[in-house]
């Protein structure tokens, strides 16, 4: 049986320019190391995906629509479904001068950023920088190897893989309890102080009164314990015989 729209599904994935074989993104550890782009601190886990949602790109996303459980996939996403076509518009020439300080440590290749846009760098000659503002893969057909591990269907599977998606820990720190219609999320310590942590605890709740329309409240908890606090061991008295 094929998905719905809005179905929440676990999925891996190995992603690659299609002409080039390049490999540029994949969810399995195994994959990225075998093609030199592990990265020591990134999360190698399946990837949770609404389908029909745009939490992937479109090409994927119809590919997605049209299968199941158990499948495994290989599809070409052509530009028009993928990161569009190259629009010579977007490469600029920019004078150097408004790379301020950092100037002389721009080379060719570089990914930088311009009034709030990212191009890469294109060529430097003449004072002036060549920066190229479409995305790295426009114009290009990718293709994904896709294994669709399992259909999420209980509360705590969605629980569990939402909490996955959101918060940036290793998986053994993410803790959890539900009862009944009420869902308690406790924050690990190492993100207290994390700057983007009230945009983590928003965009959580909102997938989990989505995809868990019976939960009627989320507490999240922080706890904090004093490590400085001292012991003191209770008084001794000595008494002597008289």
């Amino acid at each position: 049986m094929t998905f719905t729209k809005g179905s929440l599904i676990l999925i891996d994935y190995t992603a690659k320019v299609k002409d080039a074989n390049e490999v540029f993104e994949t969810t399995v550890a195994d994959e990225a190391k075998k093609h030199s782009i592990f990265e020591e601190n990134a999360k190698y886990q399946p990837k949770l995906v609404s389908v029909g949602e745009s939490w992937v790109i479109k090409g994927l996303d119809d590919a997605l629509a049209n299968a199941k459980a158990g499948d495994k996939l290989t599809v070409d996403v052509t530009p028009d479904k993928g990161f569009g076509d190259r629009d010579p518009g977007k490469v600029r020439m920019i004078p150097l001068r408004k790379l301020g300080e950092d100037v002389d440590k721009v080379t060719v290749g570089d990914t930088i950023e311009v009034d709030q846009k990212v191009g890469v760098v294109r060529f430097i000659g003449s004072g002036r920088v060549q920066v190229d503002f479409n995305h790295r893969f426009a114009g290009k057909t990718i293709t994904y190897d896709v294994n669709i591990i399992k259909s999420l269907e209980s509360d705590e599977d969605k629980i569990t893989a939402i909490l996955k998606r959101h918060l940036p820990v290793e998986d053994s720190k993410i803790v959890s309890k539900l009862t009944g219609k009420v869902l308690d999320v406790t924050i690990p310590e190492e993100i207290f102080g994390a700057e983007g942590l009230r945009v983590i605890k928003h965009f959580t709740q909102i997938d989990m009164f989505k995809f868990i329309p019976s939960l009627e409240k989320i507490n999240f908890i922080e706890s904090y314990i004093n490590k400085k606090a001292e012991t003191k061991s209770p008084e001794v008295k000595e008494t002597k015989a008289a």
